[in-house]
Protein backbone atom coordinates (compact mmCIF):
# COMPACT_ATOMS: atom_id res chain seq x y z
CA UNK A 1 0.00 0.00 0.00
CA UNK A 2 1.35 3.81 -1.00
CA UNK A 3 0.48 6.57 -0.13
CA UNK A 4 0.88 10.17 -1.49
CA UNK A 5 0.86 13.28 0.35
CA UNK A 6 0.68 16.32 -1.81
CA UNK A 7 1.21 19.70 -0.83
CA UNK A 8 -0.50 22.50 -3.29
CA UNK A 9 2.15 25.64 -2.40
CA UNK A 10 2.75 29.19 -3.66
CA UNK A 11 5.54 30.97 -1.77
CA UNK A 12 5.55 28.48 1.55
CA UNK A 13 8.83 28.75 2.56
CA UNK A 14 8.62 29.91 5.91
CA UNK A 15 5.77 27.27 6.97
CA UNK A 16 6.44 24.37 4.55
CA UNK A 17 9.33 22.99 6.77
CA UNK A 18 6.43 23.18 9.74
CA UNK A 19 4.20 20.91 7.58
CA UNK A 20 7.15 18.66 5.97
CA UNK A 21 8.08 18.07 9.76
CA UNK A 22 4.86 16.57 11.02
CA UNK A 23 4.06 14.43 8.39
CA UNK A 24 4.10 10.69 9.19
CA UNK A 25 6.49 8.60 7.41
CA UNK A 26 4.97 5.33 9.26
CA UNK A 27 1.29 4.91 9.10
CA UNK A 28 -0.12 1.50 9.95
CA UNK A 29 -1.37 -0.54 7.18
CA UNK A 30 0.68 1.60 4.83
CA UNK A 31 4.04 0.46 3.08
CA UNK A 32 5.67 3.33 1.91
CA UNK A 33 5.04 6.87 2.69
CA UNK A 34 5.98 9.91 0.22
CA UNK A 35 5.76 13.39 -0.03
CA UNK A 36 4.57 15.50 -2.69
CA UNK A 37 5.06 19.15 -2.85
CA UNK A 38 3.06 20.84 -5.87
CA UNK A 39 5.25 24.18 -6.21
CA UNK A 40 2.27 26.39 -7.92
CA UNK A 41 5.14 29.17 -9.45
CA UNK A 42 6.45 30.32 -6.32
CA UNK A 43 9.51 32.80 -6.36
CA UNK A 44 10.70 31.85 -2.64
CA UNK A 45 12.45 28.68 -1.83
CA UNK A 46 9.59 26.59 -1.26
CA UNK A 47 11.37 24.13 -4.12
CA UNK A 48 14.32 24.06 -2.16
CA UNK A 49 12.93 24.15 1.27
CA UNK A 50 11.07 21.11 0.09
CA UNK A 51 13.52 18.93 -1.63
CA UNK A 52 15.82 19.72 1.45
CA UNK A 53 12.95 17.92 3.59
CA UNK A 54 12.87 14.80 1.39
CA UNK A 55 10.07 15.85 -0.67
CA UNK A 56 9.74 15.28 -4.66
CA UNK A 57 8.93 18.68 -6.43
CA UNK A 58 6.37 19.05 -8.97
CA UNK A 59 6.93 22.67 -10.07
CA UNK A 60 4.56 25.00 -12.58
CA UNK A 61 6.58 27.64 -14.57
CA UNK A 62 3.96 29.95 -13.26
CA UNK A 63 1.00 30.22 -11.13
CA UNK A 64 -1.72 27.67 -12.71
CA UNK A 65 -4.33 27.62 -9.56
CA UNK A 66 -5.06 25.21 -6.81
CA UNK A 67 -7.17 22.90 -8.99
CA UNK A 68 -5.01 22.70 -11.39
CA UNK A 69 -2.01 21.78 -9.38
CA UNK A 70 -4.28 19.47 -7.42
CA UNK A 71 -5.12 17.81 -10.56
CA UNK A 72 -0.98 17.65 -11.13
CA UNK A 73 -0.46 16.06 -8.01
CA UNK A 74 -3.13 13.67 -8.56
CA UNK A 75 -1.85 12.46 -11.77
CA UNK A 76 2.12 12.53 -10.89
CA UNK A 77 0.67 10.16 -7.64
CA UNK A 78 -1.34 7.97 -9.83
CA UNK A 79 1.67 7.48 -12.19
CA UNK A 80 3.81 6.74 -9.44
CA UNK A 81 1.69 3.70 -7.91
CA UNK A 82 -0.06 5.48 -5.41
CA UNK A 83 -2.77 3.92 -3.62
CA UNK A 84 -4.28 6.60 -1.46
CA UNK A 85 -3.59 10.48 -2.19
CA UNK A 86 -4.02 12.66 0.86
CA UNK A 87 -4.22 16.45 0.35
CA UNK A 88 -3.08 18.79 2.47
CA UNK A 89 -2.06 22.82 2.65
CA UNK A 90 1.27 24.28 3.11
CA UNK A 91 0.28 26.77 5.58
CA UNK A 92 0.12 24.23 8.17
CA UNK A 93 -3.24 24.97 8.95
CA UNK A 94 -4.31 21.04 9.16
CA UNK A 95 -3.00 18.93 11.87
CA UNK A 96 -0.51 15.88 9.99
CA UNK A 97 -0.72 13.81 12.60
CA UNK A 98 -4.04 13.01 12.25
CA UNK A 99 -3.16 11.55 8.41
CA UNK A 100 -2.93 8.26 10.06
CA UNK A 101 -6.90 8.51 10.98
CA UNK A 102 -7.59 10.14 8.00
CA UNK A 103 -6.03 7.59 5.51
CA UNK A 104 -8.04 4.35 8.00
CA UNK A 105 -11.36 4.36 6.41
CA UNK A 106 -9.87 3.76 2.93
CA UNK A 107 -7.47 1.48 3.96
CA UNK A 108 -10.03 -0.59 5.88
CA UNK A 109 -12.45 -0.36 2.94
CA UNK A 110 -15.10 1.87 4.80
CA UNK A 111 -14.86 5.19 2.41
CA UNK A 112 -13.32 6.34 -0.88
CA UNK A 113 -13.29 10.00 0.44
CA UNK A 114 -12.45 11.18 3.94
CA UNK A 115 -12.70 14.66 4.56
CA UNK A 116 -11.39 16.34 7.64
CA UNK A 117 -14.12 18.54 10.00
CA UNK A 118 -12.68 21.41 11.02
CA UNK A 119 -15.00 22.19 13.36
CA UNK A 120 -15.35 25.76 11.91
CA UNK A 121 -17.77 26.76 14.65
CA UNK A 122 -15.41 26.97 16.81
CA UNK A 123 -12.07 28.41 15.38
CA UNK A 124 -11.57 31.22 16.67
CA UNK A 125 -9.92 33.61 14.34
CA UNK A 126 -12.86 32.93 11.88
CA UNK A 127 -15.57 35.90 12.22
CA UNK A 128 -19.32 34.96 12.94
CA UNK A 129 -20.01 36.01 9.30
CA UNK A 130 -17.37 34.05 7.82
CA UNK A 131 -18.74 30.45 10.28
CA UNK A 132 -22.07 31.20 8.90
CA UNK A 133 -20.91 31.50 4.97
CA UNK A 134 -19.11 28.20 5.95
CA UNK A 135 -22.47 26.43 7.12
CA UNK A 136 -24.67 27.62 3.90
CA UNK A 137 -22.08 26.63 1.70
CA UNK A 138 -21.39 23.34 3.27
CA UNK A 139 -25.61 23.56 3.15
CA UNK A 140 -25.37 24.10 -0.87
CA UNK A 141 -22.56 21.19 -1.59
CA UNK A 142 -24.51 18.36 0.04
CA UNK A 143 -27.73 19.39 -1.36
CA UNK A 144 -25.99 19.51 -4.24
CA UNK A 145 -24.08 16.24 -3.60
CA UNK A 146 -26.34 14.53 -1.92
CA UNK A 147 -24.36 13.84 1.25
CA UNK A 148 -24.18 15.04 4.40
CA UNK A 149 -20.54 16.96 5.28
CA UNK A 150 -19.92 19.35 8.39
CA UNK A 151 -17.26 20.68 6.38
CA UNK A 152 -17.42 20.70 2.72
CA UNK A 153 -14.28 22.96 2.07
CA UNK A 154 -11.67 21.72 3.86
CA UNK A 155 -8.76 20.98 2.06
CA UNK A 156 -7.39 18.18 4.40
CA UNK A 157 -8.90 15.26 2.31
CA UNK A 158 -7.88 11.08 1.79
CA UNK A 159 -8.66 9.90 -1.57
CA UNK A 160 -8.72 6.17 -2.77
CA UNK A 161 -7.14 5.37 -5.76
CA UNK A 162 -10.44 3.66 -6.98
CA UNK A 163 -12.35 7.82 -6.36
CA UNK A 164 -9.11 9.49 -8.09
CA UNK A 165 -10.08 7.21 -11.40
CA UNK A 166 -13.48 8.57 -11.32
CA UNK A 167 -13.04 11.41 -10.56
CA UNK A 168 -12.31 14.32 -13.27
CA UNK A 169 -11.10 17.90 -12.03
CA UNK A 170 -12.56 20.56 -14.75
CA UNK A 171 -12.64 24.33 -13.08
CA UNK A 172 -10.01 26.55 -12.30
CA UNK A 173 -10.44 28.30 -8.66
CA UNK A 174 -10.52 25.02 -6.56
CA UNK A 175 -11.11 21.26 -6.39
CA UNK A 176 -12.77 21.02 -3.16
CA UNK A 177 -16.70 21.55 -3.86
CA UNK A 178 -16.29 19.85 -7.44
CA UNK A 179 -14.49 16.66 -6.04
CA UNK A 180 -17.48 16.26 -3.20
CA UNK A 181 -20.37 17.31 -5.58
CA UNK A 182 -18.74 14.56 -8.53
CA UNK A 183 -18.39 12.33 -5.84
CA UNK A 184 -21.85 12.42 -4.51
CA UNK A 185 -23.30 11.75 -7.82
CA UNK A 186 -20.87 8.91 -9.07
CA UNK A 187 -22.04 7.31 -5.25
CA UNK A 188 -19.15 6.88 -3.99
CA UNK A 189 -18.43 6.33 -0.29
CA UNK A 190 -18.16 10.00 1.29
CA UNK A 191 -17.09 10.70 5.30
CA UNK A 192 -15.50 12.89 7.48
CA UNK A 193 -13.27 12.96 10.58
CA UNK A 194 -12.76 15.80 13.28
CA UNK A 195 -10.02 17.83 13.57
CA UNK A 196 -8.50 20.41 15.34
CA UNK A 197 -6.80 23.02 12.87
CA UNK A 198 -3.63 24.65 14.01
CA UNK A 199 -2.74 28.38 14.46
CA UNK A 200 -3.59 30.89 11.47
CA UNK A 201 0.12 31.20 9.91
CA UNK A 202 -0.89 33.73 7.59
CA UNK A 203 -4.27 34.88 5.21
CA UNK A 204 -5.49 33.13 2.62
CA UNK A 205 -3.72 33.46 -1.18
CA UNK A 206 -6.41 31.33 -2.62
CA UNK A 207 -8.96 34.74 -2.69
CA UNK A 208 -8.46 38.43 -2.01
CA UNK A 209 -11.72 38.80 0.25
CA UNK A 210 -14.65 37.07 1.35
CA UNK A 211 -16.83 37.95 -1.43
CA UNK A 212 -14.99 37.04 -3.85
CA UNK A 213 -14.44 33.42 -2.18
CA UNK A 214 -18.65 33.18 -2.22
CA UNK A 215 -19.07 34.35 -6.06
CA UNK A 216 -16.01 31.76 -7.41
CA UNK A 217 -17.15 28.94 -4.99
CA UNK A 218 -20.65 29.75 -5.72
CA UNK A 219 -20.01 29.47 -9.77
CA UNK A 220 -18.11 26.16 -9.29
CA UNK A 221 -20.91 24.64 -7.07
CA UNK A 222 -23.81 25.12 -9.68
CA UNK A 223 -21.11 24.34 -13.05
CA UNK A 224 -20.56 20.94 -11.20
CA UNK A 225 -24.66 20.61 -10.06
CA UNK A 226 -25.57 21.44 -13.64
CA UNK A 227 -23.20 18.48 -14.94
CA UNK A 228 -25.20 16.11 -12.91
CA UNK A 229 -28.80 17.49 -12.48
CA UNK A 230 -29.66 19.94 -14.88
CA UNK A 231 -33.17 18.52 -15.74
CA UNK A 232 -34.04 19.77 -11.83
CA UNK A 233 -32.68 23.51 -12.62
CA UNK A 234 -34.55 23.98 -16.02
CA UNK A 235 -37.49 21.71 -14.63
CA UNK A 236 -37.90 24.58 -11.69
CA UNK A 237 -37.44 26.93 -14.73
CA UNK A 238 -39.58 25.64 -16.97
CA UNK A 239 -42.96 24.13 -15.16
CA UNK A 240 -43.49 28.07 -13.72
CA UNK A 241 -43.81 29.46 -17.60
CA UNK A 242 -45.73 26.31 -18.46
CA UNK A 243 -48.56 27.05 -15.64
CA UNK A 244 -48.00 31.31 -16.58
CA UNK A 245 -48.60 30.47 -19.65
CA UNK A 246 -51.66 28.19 -19.22
CA UNK A 247 -53.74 30.56 -16.83
CA UNK A 248 -53.97 33.60 -18.97
CA UNK A 249 -55.44 30.98 -21.47
CA UNK A 250 -57.72 29.25 -18.91
CA UNK A 251 -58.92 33.21 -18.06
CA UNK A 252 -59.55 34.16 -21.27
CA UNK A 253 -61.60 31.19 -22.33
CA UNK A 254 -63.82 31.42 -18.76
CA UNK A 255 -64.41 35.03 -19.75
CA UNK A 256 -65.28 33.93 -23.72
CA UNK A 257 -67.16 31.44 -22.69
CA UNK A 258 -69.35 33.90 -20.43
CA UNK A 259 -69.13 36.66 -23.54
CA UNK A 260 -66.91 39.00 -22.29
CA UNK A 261 -64.24 37.66 -24.67
CA UNK A 262 -63.33 41.27 -25.90
CA UNK A 263 -60.60 43.27 -25.05
CA UNK A 264 -58.67 40.38 -23.21
CA UNK A 265 -55.65 39.90 -25.50
CA UNK A 266 -53.14 40.81 -23.65
CA UNK A 267 -53.78 37.59 -21.83
CA UNK A 268 -53.33 35.64 -24.92
CA UNK A 269 -50.03 37.93 -25.68
CA UNK A 270 -48.51 36.97 -22.18
CA UNK A 271 -49.54 33.04 -22.65
CA UNK A 272 -48.36 32.79 -25.65
CA UNK A 273 -45.02 33.66 -24.24
CA UNK A 274 -44.88 31.97 -21.45
CA UNK A 275 -45.52 29.26 -23.29
CA UNK A 276 -42.88 29.42 -26.20
CA UNK A 277 -40.62 30.00 -23.00
CA UNK A 278 -41.72 26.88 -21.50
CA UNK A 279 -41.28 25.49 -25.00
CA UNK A 280 -37.82 26.34 -25.50
CA UNK A 281 -36.83 25.00 -21.76
CA UNK A 282 -38.45 22.04 -22.53
CA UNK A 283 -36.43 21.62 -25.68
CA UNK A 284 -33.36 22.55 -24.10
CA UNK A 285 -33.74 20.02 -21.35
CA UNK A 286 -33.79 17.11 -23.77
CA UNK A 287 -30.49 18.38 -25.41
CA UNK A 288 -28.99 19.02 -22.04
CA UNK A 289 -30.19 14.82 -20.97
CA UNK A 290 -28.35 13.93 -24.20
CA UNK A 291 -25.29 15.71 -23.44
CA UNK A 292 -25.62 14.37 -19.58
CA UNK A 293 -25.86 10.75 -21.54
CA UNK A 294 -22.82 11.30 -23.71
CA UNK A 295 -21.12 13.10 -20.98
CA UNK A 296 -21.37 10.05 -18.70
CA UNK A 297 -20.29 7.63 -21.48
CA UNK A 298 -16.90 10.01 -22.13
CA UNK A 299 -16.29 9.71 -18.42
CA UNK A 300 -16.76 6.11 -18.34
CA UNK A 301 -13.98 6.03 -21.44
CA UNK A 302 -11.95 8.19 -19.34
CA UNK A 303 -12.08 5.16 -16.30
CA UNK A 304 -10.82 3.06 -18.17
CA UNK A 305 -8.10 5.07 -19.94
CA UNK A 306 -7.06 5.91 -16.76
CA UNK A 307 -6.80 2.50 -15.65
CA UNK A 308 -5.03 0.91 -17.90
CA UNK A 309 -2.25 4.02 -18.24
CA UNK A 310 -1.69 4.04 -14.39
CA UNK A 311 -2.01 0.30 -14.30
CA UNK A 312 1.06 0.08 -16.97
CA UNK A 313 2.96 2.78 -14.74
CA UNK A 314 1.85 0.69 -11.58
CA UNK A 315 3.24 -2.63 -13.10
CA UNK A 316 6.33 -0.33 -13.80
CA UNK A 317 6.98 0.99 -10.24
CA UNK A 318 6.39 -2.21 -8.54
CA UNK A 319 8.41 -4.09 -6.71
CA UNK A 320 10.60 -6.83 -8.14
CA UNK A 321 9.22 -10.23 -7.17
CA UNK A 322 6.22 -9.45 -7.57
CA UNK A 323 5.30 -7.65 -3.54
CA UNK A 324 3.61 -4.76 -5.42
CA UNK A 325 -0.31 -4.37 -3.71
CA UNK A 326 -2.98 -5.33 -6.65
CA UNK A 327 -4.59 -1.99 -7.87
CA UNK A 328 -7.80 -0.46 -6.07
CA UNK A 329 -9.66 -0.12 -9.29
CA UNK A 330 -12.68 -2.30 -9.64
CA UNK A 331 -12.44 -5.56 -11.11
CA UNK A 332 -13.97 -5.15 -14.18
CA UNK A 333 -11.63 -2.07 -14.99
CA UNK A 334 -8.43 -4.35 -14.10
CA UNK A 335 -9.82 -7.35 -16.34
CA UNK A 336 -10.55 -4.77 -19.04
CA UNK A 337 -6.86 -3.00 -18.73
CA UNK A 338 -4.92 -6.39 -18.68
CA UNK A 339 -6.85 -7.42 -21.36
CA UNK A 340 -6.11 -4.26 -23.38
CA UNK A 341 -2.46 -4.83 -22.35
CA UNK A 342 -2.35 -8.37 -23.68
CA UNK A 343 -4.02 -7.62 -26.87
CA UNK A 344 -1.14 -4.87 -27.55
CA UNK A 345 1.22 -7.06 -26.67
CA UNK A 346 0.19 -9.33 -28.96
CA UNK A 347 0.23 -6.40 -31.61
CA UNK A 348 3.75 -5.89 -31.10
CA UNK A 349 4.95 -9.25 -30.96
Amino acid sequence: MKLFVQIPCLNEEETLPLVLKSIPREIPGVDEVRVLVIDDGSTDRTAEVARSYGAEVLRHPRTMGLARSFRDGVDYALAHGADIVVNTDGDNQYPQERIADLVWPVIAGQADVVIGDRQTGTIAHFSPFKKAMQRFGSRVVNFAAGTDLPDAASGFRAYSRAALLRLNVVTQFSYCMETIIQAGNKRLAITSLQIVTNAKTRESRLFTSPWQHMYLSGRAIVRSYLMYRPNVILGWIGVPMLVAGLVPFVRFLVLWFAGDGDGHVQSLVFGTAMLVGALLTFALLVIVDLLRTNRILLEESLERIKAVQYGAARRDTAPAGGAGRPSTAPPELAREAEELAASETAVAS
